[in-house]
């Protein structure tokens, strides 16, 4: 028991000497993390900070200086980063942004930038290895995919006929190897076709679009044949329906801008909205769908957001001169009898009385000044604003002043009186350090529009009986456009006041040599100047891909149809060596091998 007593105090001994130690360690590592910041040394300061917040975790100055590092560091890897891709260096920059994420795993911008760069380095691998692979599809399109026809030859064709517009659509198909469905409310006009080296799919296309028609798949090898009209395509198109759910809008208002984006760019009539679950269910054809996909990609997108440091400096000097005597400029005089007229020569007051028979002289005494002082004083705040874009972010530092408004009179009630504050209305003013910013964000600028304001109370006046604060203030409001980390000096507000008086006897002290023996000079200068450092840091932008600055053909104004892009040669050799379907001829013995020669027409 007596060795287990002792094992408990040295334990107790030596976790007591071990705390001390901690924090020695902790405060070393973060002088070192200042000394390092000052030499411009960030990733050294960060380590240190870091390291002294862990050994005390609980002390707020290491955790404030650990985070304001964090971020600041993580903000100069992003930005060298963003200076090498634009170089063409994208495996440098991809490590830059590597270490951004590393140190700053919350930071969006980082993770942004590193997969669009992790991308660029994939297309650009891919461009190497095979130059003509095709982009991939849209995710969307595979909605549509089950509703295509399959692929067809690639292979080219020449036809030339004068036939009804139906034989054009069946002879094509023959070749094809697929069926054609006619409308029986269709009448088909006598058409001219001459079509040279052109594939079996953009026969279909030209043939639809000089006969005024439109087909869509029923199956994976026929067709239906229709007059193209709004009616005809509204009755025979097939729709699809699809919940889009969007999950970075805030406010329903955003939900029915986007639902009012699908409805008027796509004219899509059949959009509902389901506000609790931020969603939207679309019914449209399949191609409409596709582009909603596309559109609303787009749109639900986060939000930009910009972190704002703002240092406000206030620098003000006061310099007082007082030199010079200050003489008795009056006398007085008065009766005094013959006993008072003696006495008064042993009274006190701190002057001379001189008796002159019953009548008495009081001079007032005299005093010399040499003052200079000269005092500085210096107000620094340095707050950070994190505000989305288009969004107006508010700081207030200071009091809240209250302000009587409104009727304050006094008045009467039978025998008594009414107190003015009885009906007197109060309104708060805020005192102090007042900005408002309102941020938008462009790609790597931010353009701000900003309210900055310093007030003070001055002091007070006497307004009906009530005492009013007089409030001082100096503000400022404009608009500039800031690259990200740029810093912007607002100064100019400046006050400089200066005061100057002279008191001495007439004449005498305006004599250089006199002047100060015979007067007084006074004299105090004033200056009081404000600074504002405003620099933003984006953290997160909006995604620009290549494929959405990209234009797409979406048909006409009064039809919207998709055109896929084709298939790679292999994809389409092999479609065009495939069996055709039982009673028909393979599609690749049915194309002419040769420009010259002419397609005859083949009986439906």
């Amino acid at each position: 028991m007596a060795k287990l007593q002792t094992l408990g105090i040295v334990s107790i001994v030596v976790a007591v000497l071990c705390v001390p130690a901690y924090a020695d360690k902790a405060k070393d590592a973060y002088n070192k993390g200042v000394k390092a910041q000052r030499q411009q040394n960030f990733d050294a300061a960060y380590g240190f900070y870091k390291e002294a917040q862990t050994l005390s975790p609980s002390n707020p100055r290491y955790v404030a200086a650990y985070l304001h590092m964090r971020f600041n560091v993580a903000q100069e890897h992003i930005h060298s980063g963003q200076i090498l891709r634009s170089t063409g260096s994208l495996t440098e920059a991809l490590g830059q942004f590597q270490r951004a994420v590393e140190i700053d795993t919350s930071n969006f911008l980082a993770q942004q930038e590193l997969r669009r760069t992790a991308d660029m380095i994939r297309r650009q691998e891919l461009q190497k290895s095979a130059p003509k692979i095709e982009p991939l599809q849209k995710p969307g399109e595979e909605l549509a995919g089950s509703l295509d026809l399959r692929p067809l030859s690639k292979a080219p064709i020449t036809l030339r006929m004068t036939a009804n517009a139906d034989v054009a659509y069946k002879t094509i198909c023959k070749l094809a190897g697929l069926n054609v469905l006619i409308d029986p409310d269709y009448r088909p006009q006598k058409m001219t076709v001459e079509l040279n080296d052109v594939t079996l799919a953009e026969a279909l296309d030209m043939v639809r679009l000089q006969s005024k028609t439109f087909w869509r798949p029923v199956s994976a090898n026929t067709i239906f044949v229709a007059a193209d009209s709004p009616g005809k395509r509204k009755e025979l198109e097939q729709n699809v329906m699809r919940t889009f759910y969007l999950r970075n809008l805030s406010t329903p208002a955003e939900l029915t801008e986007a639902a009012n984006l699908v409805r008027q760019m796509l004219d899509v009539s059949r959009v509902q909205l389901l506000q609790e679950q931020d969603a939207l269910i679309v019914r449209a054809t399949p191609d409409q769908m596709v582009l909603a996909e596309r559109l609303l990609a787009e749109v639900d997108q986060p939000k930009s957001e910009v972190v704002i440091d703002i240092t406000v400096m206030e620098v003000s000097r006061d310099r007082i001169r007082n030199i010079g005597a200050n003489l008795p400029t009056s006398f007085s005089m008065g009766y005094l009898p013959g006993t008072a007229a003696a006495a008064a020569n042993n009274g006190a007051g701190g002057g001379y009385t001189v008796s002159i028979g019953s009548f008495a002289v009081s001079v007032p005494g005299g005093s010399f000044t040499a003052l200079a002082s000269d005092s500085n004083t210096k107000v620094l705040q340095s707050p950070e604003i994190r505000t989305l874009n288009d969004e107006k972010a508010t700081l207030r530092i200071g009091d809240r002043v209250p302000i009587a408004t409104g009727s304050f009179a006094a008045g009467t009630v039978g025998a008594g009186s009414i107190s003015p504050l009885v009906s007197t209305q109060f309104q708060y003013l805020d005192v102090g350090v007042n900005i408002d910013i309102t941020p938008h964000i462009h790609e790597h600028e931010v353009t701000l529009k900003m309210a900055l304001e310093i007030s003070t109370v001055t002091g007070e006046v006497n307004l009906g009986g009530i005492t009013q604060p007089q409030i001082g203030q100096r503000r400022i409001e404009h608009e500039a456009r800031l690259a990200d980390g740029e810093v912007n000096l607002l100064g100019g507000i400046l006050e400089d006041t200066e005061t100057q008086s002279l008191s001495g006897y007439p004449w005498i002290n305006k004599i250089p040599l006199l002047k100060n023996l015979f007067g007084q000079d006074n004299k105090e200068h004033t200056e009081n100047e404000i600074v504002f450092a405003i620099t933003p840091h984006i953290i997160r932008s909006v995604v620009v891909s290549e494929e959405s600055a990209r234009a797409i053909s979406i048909g006409t104004g009064s039809s919207i149809e998709l055109r896929r892009k084709e298939q790679p040669a292999a994809t389409a050799q092999a479609t065009a060596q495939a069996p055709a379907p039982a009673g028909q001829g393979s599609p690749r013995q049915a194309v002419p091998a040769q420009p010259s020669q002419q397609t005859k027409p083949v009986a439906p």
